[in-house]
C-alpha cells in the first residue's frame, strides 16, 4: 500500500473526528501501518462545517495532512461544498444520501450513496451511531483498514456501547458490500 489520504467532512456533533480517530487507531495499532490524523472545525464547533483527515502509509509519513484525498466521506452539504473540490481524479466519494446532494461532481469519481442516518434511526433506533454505519460502509468499500482492526478500535474506544456501535458498523458494512458487488 502506498500513501492513502482520507478526508471526513460534516457538521460539528456528527462524529466526524471520532471516525478519523478510529480509522487512524485501527491502522496503527492493529494493521501495523503508519498514520497521522488531523482535524479542523469552525469556531462554532457544533453545527459548523468540520473536517478530519487521516493519512495512512506503509512507511513513515513526511507530511501529515491530506493534500489530494483519495477518499472523501461526507455527512453535510456545507462540508461537501467546502471540501469536495480537493478529491483527486478517480477518488472515492461516500456521502449520506439523505444529507448531501452531489453537485459539480467530477465524472471520474466513484460515488457511493449510503443512507447512514436513516439506517441508524430506523434499524438501530439511535441517530448517534450514524457515523458507525458510515464507518462500516467505508470499510466495505475501500478496505483501507481491516474489518477486525476497526471493530477492535471501536470496542476499545467505546467499551460501554460496543454492542450498539459494532451493530451499527455491521449494518453499514453489509449495506455497502451489496453496493460494491453491483
Amino acid at each position: 500500500m502506498s500513501r492513502i489520504e482520507l478526508r471526513f467532512g460534516g457538521m460539528g456533533g456528527q462524529g466526524i473526528i471520532t471516525m478519523a480517530v478510529l480509522v487512524g487507531n485501527a491502522a496503527v495499532i492493529y494493521d501495523k501501518k503508519y498514520a497521522t490524523q488531523t482535524q479542523s472545525y469552525g469556531p462554532e464547533a457544533r453545527g459548523s462545517a468540520s473536517k478530519a483527515e487521516v493519512v495512512i502509509d506503509d512507511k513513515p509519513i513526511d507530511y501529515p495532512k491530506a493534500i489530494n484525498p483519495d477518499i472523501f466521506v461526507c455527512f453535510s452539504q456545507e462540508a461537501y461544498k467546502k471540501f469536495s473540490k480537493d478529491l483527486k481524479d478517480n477518488g472515492i466519494l461516500i456521502v449520506d444520501e439523505d444529507l448531501v446532494k452531489i453537485t459539480d461532481e467530477n465524472p471520474t469519481w466513484k460515488i457511493y450513496r449510503i443512507p447512514a442516518l436513516r439506517i441508524a434511526e430506523e434499524e438501530l433506533k439511535s441517530s448517534l451511531v450514524a457515523n458507525m454505519v458510515m464507518l462500516g460502509a467505508l470499510t466495505a468499500i475501500t478496505r483501507v483498514v481491516g474489518v477486525e482492526s476497526i471493530k477492535k478500535s471501536i470496542a476499545e474506544t467505546f467499551p460501554k456501547y460496543d454492542e450498539l456501535n459494532i451493530s451499527a458498523f455491521n449494518h453499514g458494512y453489509e449495506y455497502a458490500k451489496k453496493l460494491v458487488k453491483e
